[in-house]
């Protein structure tokens, strides 16, 4: 466990303000996007809001929702997952805004199209059918619906409406989901986009669909609005899948992004003290604001000894230090931390990590995920 002394340097170091556009979050502590699928309906209730107020009164800096669906048929799969269109969806989110806010927090929520990865019939609307770049879902088999471009229009429109109401209803600022092989992700990814046309080929080709997103956001938002996009290497089902395999490659993906607007990234790994690529110490997060000259959140396994898959068989994972993400902190490899199980088991975990008492935060166990404490 971290002594005293990297105890101080931690609360030092995560304690600073951050300013991101035209929001200034309180210090460099976020809570990670986590799917909880326990809004009946659809709707984000008083739960919700106070689950997500509970981590901010405690001092966790911002509030990053777990994805919520666009306004498309294709976008989700369960009607339980909140989505982000509609009036009572967006009264319930509104609520949840209101309330983070009155506890000191500031609140993105992410925005979500589930592209491939939804099965067929499921709701919200089970006659939808899957729909991607070129029907292919995360595995390579043809399972849907090859995007027309009257599809990629209507999705390109559902994320930048979502925007201009996150901002109507008061939210800080937004999150793209263009990580783990949703839809975004799978028009980056060349398993799953097997396009000839515009949105395909070469990987800067294959960001053409999100730099429209991007660019549809930035135009329907404030100019100093938030816009974060959130990427990663890994995907459902493969997390071995590489969208990059060298910094030059990743340059190819990021910079179209940051051009078309993205204010920050938030580099999704499984475990944040891993080097990205051979030759340096830099994660996923270090070089993507290395090649962009934009923010970076990083993420994974922050305070504990176990990645989340061990999650889904029932592992607990038990506290470990984050001395070494306090040293790559202090040297500015990224400017936010990412928090996600840590979060779950102990809604006091921000409190307790900026007053140096890291020792007494509750480990983790998956039964957690079932309950929003």
């Amino acid at each position: 466990m971290s002594s005293s002394n990297t105890s101080d340097r931690a609360a030092k170091a995560l304690s600073r303000p951050f300013e991101l556009g035209g929001t200034t979050v309180p210090n460099r502590i976020a809570m990670a996007p986590m799917t909880r699928d326990l809004s009946p309906g659809g709707v984000p209730g008083a739960d919700v809001a106070a689950y997500s107020a509970r981590r901010a009164a405690a001092g966790t800096g911002l509030i990053i929702t777990e994805g919520t669906y666009v306004d498309h048929p294709s976008a989700g799969l369960s009607d339980s997952i909140p989505r982000f269109h509609g009036e009572d969806a967006l009264a319930g989110w509104k609520n949840v805004v209101a309330e983070v806010h009155q506890a000191g927090g500031k609140i993105f929520p992410q925005l979500w199209h589930v592209g491939m990865a939804r099965p067929a019939g499921a709701p919200p609307f089970p006659d939808a059918p899957p729909m991607g770049p070129s029907g292919f879902d995360l595995k390579g088999e043809e399972a849907g619906h090859a995007m027309t471009r009257t599809d990629l229009d209507a999705v390109v429109e559902a994320f930048a409406q979502a925007a201009a109401d996150a901002e109507r209803v008061g939210f800080d600022g937004v999150e793209l989901h263009g990580a783990h092989g949703y839809l975004i992700d799978q028009f980056l990814w060349e398993r799953t986009n097997r396009r000839t046309d515009a949105y395909g080929g070469d990987p800067v080709s294959r960001t053409r669909f999100a730099t429209e997103v991007v660019a549809a956001v930035r135009r329907s938002v404030s100019a100093d609005f938030p816009v974060v996009f959130r990427t990663s290497q890994w995907k459902m089902y493969d997390y071995q899948a590489q969208l990059a395999t060298t910094p030059h490659e990743l340059e190819a993906v990021l910079a179209p992004l940051a051009e078309a607007g993205v204010d920050a990234f938030h580099a999704s790994t499984r475990r944040y003290w891993r080097p990205e690529f051979e030759g340096s110490d830099l994660n996923l997060a270090g070089w993507t604001k290395k090649l962009t000259g934009k923010p970076s959140i990083t993420v994974g396994s922050v305070g504990l000894n176990q990645e989340f898959t061990g999650a889904f068989s029932g592992q607990t994972s038990e506290i470990t230090d984050i001395d070494e993400l306090v040293e790559r902190l202090e040297r500015d490899e990224f400017d936010l931390v990412a928090v996600g199980r840590g979060l779950l088991a102990d809604p006091l975990w921000s409190e307790k990590v900026l007053s140096g008492r890291l020792d007494e935060v509750a480990p983790f166990s998956s039964e957690l995920l079932t309950s929003l404490y």
